[in-house]
């Protein structure tokens, strides 16, 4: 039996979003082998059909190219999203660390306050609207103190331009100092049934002092949907070719944890998948799952998860599995 949507707040802003978001970085193409932007936006209208509300994506994904994607497929339903996007990957400005090149350009982590003022006026032009409900910082700078960080998004919240603000790719010491110099409403970090560090670590934290998670890779960059088998070879551009997590005995273990979870996706009439995504909802202090989609039957299949209920012996059942086949996992 499926029920409503799996709804929550995040933080203390009092914004209700979708348990289940739409994660747009493969929609931005960039190390996921290009993007077509007809079906992308096919892919998040059916989403926002299917209940989801909260709606992730990143000026770094695409370099702005997902925006402005998203920007098309939310026009004229603007106030049936939550919309989260992201600053501090910047290419306008060569201040703060330097991350990475895209396309021979040098991109920065920077997080002073002229960068974000700069940031959010691209952003809502990109996504042609004029507030983004949660604001995110991407990668954290260590070259500019949190406070001033925190102020720049204190400054835009004071406008109405941004309704929350929310910190990625964190440790504790940063969530701490974002606590401690303003209202932190939510961090987005990694985590799946393969990678639970965060457990030990940020959950304790964010428990203690009313912050969410939205919690990305659910799926492990598709190793935990059960549709990778020990036999799939990848190519390519393909970030999991060389990956240790997709190595053949890793899969082998994940298919071995498949089996166990059968019987549960069979009385929820639900695919693994979908069980994944709603066990980890149910894990302590993870409040959102964001799930990636290039296409609809995509979103609406990661959309049914959050209106999945699994019971107290579903999870244990799980857990269990889980512990079994993937304690010894390289990660």
């Amino acid at each position: 039996m499926l029920h409503d949507m799996l709804t929550r707040e995040i933080g203390r802003s009092g914004i209700q979003a979708s348990a289940i978001g739409l994660g747009t970085w493969a929609i931005g193409g960039w190390m996921w082998g290009g993007t077509d932007e007809t079906r992308s936006i096919e892919a998040i209208q059916a989403s926002i059909d299917a209940g989801v509300t909260l709606i992730d994506t990143a000026p770094a994904y695409g370099q702005g190219l997902a925006e402005e994607i998203v920007g098309k497929a939310i026009q004229g339903r603007r106030d049936e999203v939550v919309l989260a996007t992201k600053c501090g990957l910047v290419w306008h400005t060569q201040k703060g660390n330097h991350f990475f090149d895209y396309d021979g350009k040098p991109v920065h982590r920077y997080l002073g306050k002229d960068a974000i003022v700069y940031e959010i006026e691209q952003s809502l032009k990109r996504l042609g609207t004029d507030y983004i409900d949660h604001y995110i910082t991407h990668w954290q700078d260590p070259t500019t103190p949190i406070e001033e960080t925190m102020e720049a998004l204190e400054l835009l919240k004071s406008q109405g331009k941004i309704r929350s603000v929310g910190a990625s790719n964190t440790s504790p010491e940063d969530v701490a100092a974002y606590v401690a110099a303003g209202q932190l409403d939510a961090i987005q970090e990694e985590y799946s049934m393969v990678k639970r560090d965060i457990e030990t670590s940020l959950v304790p934290l964010c428990l203690k002092n009313d912050v969410s998670i939205l919690s990305y890779s659910s799926l492990a960059l598709g190793l935990l949907t059960g549709k990778i088998g020990p036999e799939r070879v990848f190519s390519g551009d393909d970030q999991r070719k060389d990956n240790p997590r997709f190595s053949q005995e890793n899969r082998q273990k994940v298919a071995r944890l498949m089996e166990a979870i059968a019987p549960v996706a069979e009385t929820h009439g639900a695919t693994k998948a979908q069980v994944v995504i709603a066990w980890t909802l149910q894990q302590p202090g993870i409040t959102f799952s964001l799930c990636g989609a290039r296409t609809p039957e995509q979103g609406v299949e990661n959309a049914q998860a959050g209106r999945i209920r699994l019971s107290s012996s579903d999870l244990q059942t799980i857990s269990k599995a889980a512990e079994t086949h993937l304690t010894q996992l390289a990660a």
